[in-house]
């Protein structure tokens, strides 16, 4: 599942008429990179929640048969449900599961192909070295699993693999994911990963101009 329902706020007025995802780095839209690195994973049915200005990331990316893909669309008009509520929301698409899920608005070179979820874990993230704009973190690491608060703490990447399970009562709406993976981190069942490859999140303007430079 892509995550692009999101509204974009640092970067207006640029996502007042395009969504952030469809932004480009180096004349590829950042979806459509993911696209590609998803299915070059073989990864090949994809999962992208829409809200913000969606219909123009359904009329550019399509049914994904040019990608080799099969694009389902999670709506979530009139507003965008979280990324907790985007994801359960679609579900349905996503069962039985595991799945891997990624933000739309992230540029990165990571292999999807390497992500693996045990069979004692409901989730299990990819953090990343802390970047100046998040110096403090957010997750510790230790012994492959993620931990609420640690001596060092680094940043979720946004990608991330789940299972139904880790959803359980939950119910449709606008809800964020942070709580369901303290509950996780709580009974050991959230492991985690560090990345120290190419990875951005184009959160402003400054940014995108940067990666574009």
């Amino acid at each position: 599942m892509i995550l692009a329902a999101g509204r974009g706020e640092r970067l207006r007025p640029m996502t007042d008429t395009t969504p952030k995802p469809l932004l480009r780095v180096r004349g590829q839209p950042l979806i459509e990179r993911h696209v590609v690195g998803l299915v070059r994973a073989g990864i090949k049915r994809i999962v992208i929640n829409l809200a913000w200005l969606g219909s123009q990331i359904s009329e550019y990316l399509g049914d994904g048969a040019r990608y080799g893909a099969t694009i389902i669309y999670s709506e979530e008009q009139p507003r965008a449900l979280e990324t907790a509520g985007g994801i359960f929301r679609a579900l349905p698409h996503l069962a039985p599961g595991p799945f891997a899920v990624v933000n739309g608005d992230i540029y990165t070179n990571f292999p999807f192909e390497t992500l693996e979820l045990a069979s004692d874990q409901d989730a299990h993230l990819v953090l990343v070295p802390n970047p100046p704009e998040h110096p403090l973190g957010d997750f510790g690491l230790e012994q492959g699993l993620a931990l609420s608060a640690a001596a060092s703490q680094y940043t979720f990447s946004g990608i991330a693999m789940y299972r139904c399970a880790f959803f359980a009562g939950c119910t449709d709406g606008v809800f964020p994911l942070k709580p369901l993976l303290l509950r996780s981190m709580a009974a050991n069942r959230c492991s985690a990963q560090l990345y120290a490859g190419v990875w951005e999140d184009v959160g402003t303007p400054e940014r995108l101009q940067a990666l574009n430079a």
